[in-house]
C-alpha cells in the first residue's frame, strides 16, 4: 500500500512554524521548572539573565532582553555562545522578560567589509548594500536620532566606508539597523520583592514575657522593649502566635502533659471562646494596643512579624462554626495533631481536601482572609509555622491571593524538613527559608552547604534565613560551646545570609537543655521567662557590631557575592563578601572551635583584584576600625575563644572605593 501523503495544510504550517525560529535559545537561566515558577529578584538590584544563543553559518548574531515595556538590554557574547545581560525591576511584583534574538545584518555587513578593505580588495558592492540598508532605516521620533541616521546615509551615497565602519556607527545601527531572522523567547517569570525580603534581621521575642518580673506582658510592654531590639540593630520584630491560648489538654511547664494552676500553655495551642487566629490573647491587650504596637515599631525603623501557626486547640471556635473544617478519625472524633513519636495533645488538624479530592475550599478562602486581617493591620511579613506539612497547592495560592493586594508581602517559611520539600516551599512563593545552617558546624559543611545555596539552581528562588537558634531548637553545638560558640554562630549567620535571625535569650547565651534533647530547659514556650538582659557574659556588643557591619557595607548584601577562601587550618573559616559594583570587599576568619585557639597561616587573595602575589593592599580592622598595609600573599593570624574568636577585614584595593 503506497504511504499516505500528509496533507499540504499540515506540512506548510510545520515547514512555517520552524522556519521562523532560525536561531537557537536555549539552556536560558534563570528558568525555574521550564518557567513554571518565578525567579527571585529584588526591586533595584541587578539580575543576570543568561542563554545559549546560536544559530547555522557565520553570520554575525545580536541579542537582546526585552521587558514588558518593549525596551530592549542588548545581550553580551561569552564563552560557547553563552550571552548575558543584567536587567533590574523597579517595582515589587511580578515581571516577565523575553528573550530576541536576529541575524545582524549589518553587523555582518561590517563585518566582512573590514576585512575586505584590509585585503585591499574592491567593496563597491558592499557599499551598494549599505547604502541599501541605510535608506530602509527609519529613525523614531523623540529620540534625536534622525540627523545621526542622515549622515550615515550621506557617507554611504560619498563612499565614505571607513565612517560607516567607525563606533558612532555601530552603536546607531545596534538601535536602528535590520534584524533577519528574529527569534523570540518569551514569558520568562520573576517574582519582585522589596529589598527586605533578601536583606534583614530579624529579632524573636514572647510579648507575654515582655512584663515587669512574674507578670505576664502586653503590646504596651513590647513598646517599651522596641528601643532595646532596634539599639542591637535588628530591623524585623517577630513574635510567635499572639492569640486566645485553649485550655483543653493545656500543656504544663516543659511540655508535661498536665498544666498546673496558673500555667499559660503554649502559644501554638490557638483558640479559646475569647477568638482564633484573627484575634489577639486578652491578657496581651486588644488590637488597638497591637496597632499602636505596629505604629511604634514604624517609627524605630522596626516591622513587625506575626506566626502564622494553622494550629487549632480543641477550644477553637471554628470547631463549632465549621465542624467540616477538621480532620476526624473514623468514630467522628477529632483528629488530634502527632509527628509520631511526638504528639500534640493540644492542637487538633485543619482538613485542608475532602473525602472526594476535592479542595476544602470555604477553609481556604477563610486563612487567605486571615493573612489579608494582619496586613490591613500593618503586618507584612509572617513566618508560617510547619508549611511542609500543609498542601503545596494551598500555599502557592494562599501567597498569590495575598500578593494581589500586597505585593511587598515577604513570607518566611519554617520547615525543617527534606531538601526537595523545602525548595518547593521556595518555588511555590516563600520568599525565605529556615534552613540546615543550625546544624552545620564545621568548615567542611559550612562550605558545602553555602555552595550549594550560592551557586546552584536554588539560588533563583530560594532565600535562606540563617537562624541561630528557635523556641523550639536549642542545638548541640551551643549546649557546649559556652560563649565563644554563642559568639561566632552569631557572627556567621549575620556575615554568610542575607537574611539571619535569633531567638531572644541568644545574646544572653542561654543554653541549658532538656536532658538528651534539642530543646530549652524552662522553655519559654511553656511558661513566662523573665531575664536580665544585662547578665554577665552576654553578647551585646558582638550582634550591635556585625549589624552595624551589615549596615554599613553593600556587600553584605546579596549573599551570592560570597566566596570562601582558604585556611591553613580545618577549624578556622575564611570567607568574603565582595561587592565589585560598591568596590566593596570584606573578609572574615572564624574560629569555629570554641575551647582552643588557632594560629594559622592564610593568603590573601590578590587574585581577585588582578594583583601579583608580591603586591599590597590598604586593610581596615573592621572591629577596631585602626588601618594598616598588608604586603604579599601569605600572612598569619592567631585566634583564640575567649578573646578573638574572629577577625573582620575591609580591604581598600588600588584605584580607590566608594
Amino acid at each position: 500500500m503506497a504511504a499516505k501523503t500528509p496533507r499540504k495544510t499540515d506540512s506548510d504550517a510545520t515547514l512555517q512554524d520552524l522556519a521562523a525560529k532560525r536561531l537557537v535559545i536555549e539552556a536560558v537561566s534563570p528558568e525555574i521548572d521550564g518557567g513554571r515558577f518565578a525567579a527571585k529578584a529584588v526591586a533595584g538590584w541587578l539580575v543576570e539573565v543568561s542563554a545559549d544563543i546560536f544559530g547555522d553559518g557565520h553570520e554575525v548574531i545580536a541579542a537582546a532582553l526585552v521587558k514588558a515595556d518593549g525596551s530592549e538590554m542588548p545581550m553580551l557574547k561569552g564563552v560557547n555562545d553563552r550571552w548575558s545581560a543584567e536587567v533590574t525591576f523597579a517595582e515589587p511584583g511580578p515581571a516577565q522578560l523575553s528573550l530576541v534574538a536576529w541575524r545582524d545584518l549589518w553587523g555582518t555587513w561590517a563585518r566582512d567589509t573590514r576585512k575586505k578593505l584590509d585585503a585591499g580588495q574592491d567593496v563597491s558592492v558592499e557599499m551598494e548594500e549599505a547604502r541599501q540598508m541605510l535608506a530602509a532605516c527609519k529613525a523614531p521620533r523623540g529620540q534625536g536620532l534622525g540627523p545621526a541616521l542622515k549622515a550615515l546615509q550621506k557617507a554611504a551615497k560619498a563612499g565614505d566606508a571607513e565612517t560607516l565602519l567607525g563606533a558612532d556607527a555601530n552603536a546607531l545601527m545596534a538601535r536602528l539597523g535590520p534584524r533577519a531572522n528574529v527569534t523570540r523567547y518569551d514569558d520568562l517569570p520573576f517574582w519582585v520583592d522589596r529589598e527586605r525580603a533578601a536583606f534583614s534581621a530579624w529579632y524573636e521575642l514572647f510579648p507575654r514575657s515582655a512584663g515587669p518580673e512574674g507578670q505576664h506582658g502586653t503590646f504596651r510592654d513590647v513598646i517599651g522593649r522596641l528601643d532595646y531590639v532596634r539599639d542591637l540593630g535588628f530591623d524585623v520584630l517577630y513574635f510567635p502566635p499572639i492569640h486566645p491560648i485553649g485550655t483543653t489538654n493545656r500543656k504544663g511547664k516543659n511540655n508535661s502533659l498536665k498544666a498546673e494552676p496558673g500555667d499559660i500553655g503554649s502559644p501554638y495551642a490557638i483558640g479559646s471562646p475569647e477568638g482564633g487566629m484573627d484575634a489577639v490573647h486578652p491578657e496581651l491587650g486588644t488590637l488597638e494596643d497591637f496597632d499602636a504596637l505596629v505604629a511604634a515599631a514604624a517609627e524605630k525603623g522596626l516591622e513587625i512579624a506575626l506566626d502564622i501557626a494553622l494550629n487549632a486547640s480543641p477550644d477553637h471556635p471554628w470547631i463549632e462554626e465549621h465542624p467540616d473544617w477538621f480532620e476526624r478519625r473514623p468514630d467522628g472524633s477529632i483528629k488530634f495533631a502527632e509527628n509520631p513519636p511526638k504528639k500534640y495533645e493540644d492542637i487538633v488538624n485543619f482538613r485542608y481536601y475532602l473525602d472526594d479530592g476535592r479542595p476544602n475550599t470555604p477553609f481556604w478562602h477563610a486563612i487567605r482572609d486571615l493573612f489579608l486581617f494582619w496586613a490591613g493591620h500593618g503586618v507584612l511579613s509572617f513566618r508560617v509555622d510547619n508549611p511542609h506539612t500543609k498542601p503545596f497547592p494551598f500555599w502557592e495560592w494562599i501567597i498569590g491571593e495575598v500578593r494581589r493586594e500586597y505585593p511587598d508581602a515577604i513570607f518566611l517559611s519554617e520547615a525543617f524538613t527534606r531538601p526537595k520539600v523545602m525548595k518547593r516551599l521556595a518555588k511555590v512563593g516563600f520568599n525565605q527559608s529556615y534552613t540546615y545552617y543550625t546544624w552545620r558546624n564545621n568548615a567542611h559543611e559550612l562550605t558545602e552547604y553555602l555552595t550549594e545555596l550560592t551557586t546552584e539552581e536554588c539560588r533563583h528562588y530560594m532565600r535562606p534565613n540563617f537562624f541561630t537558634n528557635t523556641p523550639d531548637i536549642n542545638p548541640v553545638f551551643l549546649q557546649y560551646s559556652g560563649r565563644a560558640g554563642f559568639r561566632t554562630r552569631l557572627l556567621m549567620a549575620a556575615s554568610l545570609a542575607g537574611n539571619y535571625g535569633m531567638y531572644s535569650g541568644f545574646e544572653l547565651c542561654e543554653s541549658a537543655p532538656l536532658p538528651g534533647k534539642e530543646e530549652y530547659l524552662d522553655s519559654e514556650k511553656y511558661q513566662l521567662r523573665h531575664r536580665d538582659w544585662d547578665a554577665e557574659g552576654h553578647i551585646k556588643d558582638d550582634i550591635r557590631l556585625i549589624n552595624r557591619i551589615r549596615r554599613e557595607n553593600p556587600a553584605m548584601k546579596d549573599f551570592l557575592n560570597l566566596r570562601f577562601f582558604k585556611a591553613h587550618d580545618e577549624r578556622v573559616l575564611y570567607y568574603g563578601r565582595f561587592d565589585e559594583a560598591h568596590r566593596n570587599y570584606l573578609l572574615f576568619h572564624v574560629l569555629i572551635d570554641p575551647h582552643n585557639g588557632a594560629e594559622f597561616g592564610f593568603e590573601l587573595p590578590l587574585w581577585e583584584f588582578g594583583l601579583p602575589d608580591a603586591a599590597s593592599i590598604e586593610v581596615e580592622d573592621a572591629i577596631h576600625g585602626n588601618r594598616f598595609t598588608w604586603h604579599g600573599k601569605d600572612h598569619r593570624l592567631a585566634l583564640d575563644p575567649v578573646n578573638r574568636p574572629y577577625a573582620i577585614w575591609k580591604l581598600f584595593p588600588p584605584g580607590g572605593v566608594a
